[in-house]
């Protein structure tokens, strides 16, 4: 069964699921798909959408179409911590007493974002592009923002602090469901799909249902960009190394239908991973033939397709180029595909001869 109620965007799927529109002003993606799953202990939210007076009330507008209300949620479950997943999740705790649990990843990332004040947050992402091979006029305006030391402005930089964590593998505290939770690191590190094994309520083939956040989308690839742990140093993660075991585990699921938080519902997982895999090799080969002649990371991305030209990406989704271009150079390094050129400065990326 599924059907969208009035203009709160709610839609039943059935078996005690049902998705909330929550939007995301400003961004091209429109908005973020907020789960809610009954269990007998009461009602769980998975993910919670942008911290905005807006989304704030459609998301409980939402809730109440749904027949309940935020004071009435036991919990919620954070398939990964940007902004426009878990940025309502403090005012969801403050007026239901609900616990918010996150993979330890990226309960590390919220740890960190909160203890660093927003000065330095700025100097590592200017320190990151200039060694990426930024223009210095494109790094100038974060070396301003961090000698004047802005306050919070940015979305996600005071995230709430979850209460517990989730495990991968393990099946999560929620009396009369089965949901088991899939750690999917390459989007985040700590990413995590929570998978429903309960015969689909449609009666669709495949093993139950897959909230899949933003690891597999139906019709867009998500951004995989460059994380570190700071424990093991600088050059120590391969996201996107990650991010392609991650979609062989999830095609190996086959679940009967996934509910990502972007876009639409969708079956034939298998075939939707395939094409992700598909996408990234013909991506890396792609690089390979541009690093022919030695570019670092900045001209790289400025080469590399996008769904506008370079000159017309506004300047922070630059900076999410730079990453992503990054996140590939480091698995094409990673397989012998790509080497840095010794004493370059910025460093430069070519293939081995």
């Amino acid at each position: 069964m599924t059907g969208t109620t009035g203009t709160t965007q709610v839609t039943d799927h059935g078996g005690g699921v049902h998705s909330i529109r929550v939007p995301i002003p400003d961004n091209p993606l429109g908005h973020t798909l907020v789960h809610l799953l009954d269990t007998d202990a009461g009602p769980v939210l998975i993910d919670t959408g942008w911290d905005d007076p807006a989304s704030w009330t459609v998301l409980t507008a939402g809730l109440a179409a749904c027949g309940t209300a935020v004071t009435d949620l036991t919990g919620v479950l954070i398939t990964h911590h940007h902004p426009d997943h878990h940025g309502l999740s403090a005012k969801v705790r403050e007026a239901s007493g609900a616990w918010i649990a996150m993979h330890e990843a990226d309960a590390a990332v919220v740890r960190r974002t909160r203890e660093n004040p927003p000065a330095r947050w700025y100097a590592y992402m200017a320190a990151k592009l200039h060694a990426a091979g930024a223009p210095a006029a494109h790094v100038a305006p974060l070396l301003a923002a961090a000698e004047a030391g802005r306050p919070r402005r940015l979305p996600g930089l005071d995230p709430a602090l979850p209460d517990r964590a989730i495990t991968p593998g393990d099946l999560l505290d929620l009396p009369g469901r089965r949901l088991r939770a899939i750690w999917t690191p390459g989007h985040t590190p700590g990413h995590v799909c929570l998978h429903l094994e309960e015969a689909h309520p449609a009666g669709l083939s495949g093993h139950g249902r897959l909230f899949s956040g933003d690891h597999v989308l139906p019709g867009i690839t998500p951004h995989i960009g460059l994380y570190e742990d700071p424990s093991l140093g600088e050059g120590s993660t391969d996201p996107l190394g990650d991010y392609l075991d991650s979609l062989e585990r999830v095609g190996r699921l086959a679940p009967a239908e996934v509910l990502p938080a972007h876009q639409h519902p969708f079956t034939d997982a298998p075939a939707r991973v395939h094409e992700l895999l598909e996408h990234h090799e013909s991506r890396l080969t792609g690089l390979v033939a541009l690093l022919a002649a030695p570019l670092t990371p900045w001209q790289l991305a400025e080469r590399m397709e996008w769904n506008r030209p370079w000159a017309d990406i506004p300047y922070g989704s630059r900076n999410i180029a730079v990453s992503e271009a990054e996140a590939h150079l480091r698995r094409l390094v990673k397989l012998g595909r790509a080497e840095a050129v010794p004493g370059s400065d910025p460093v430069t990326y070519v293939v081995p001869s």
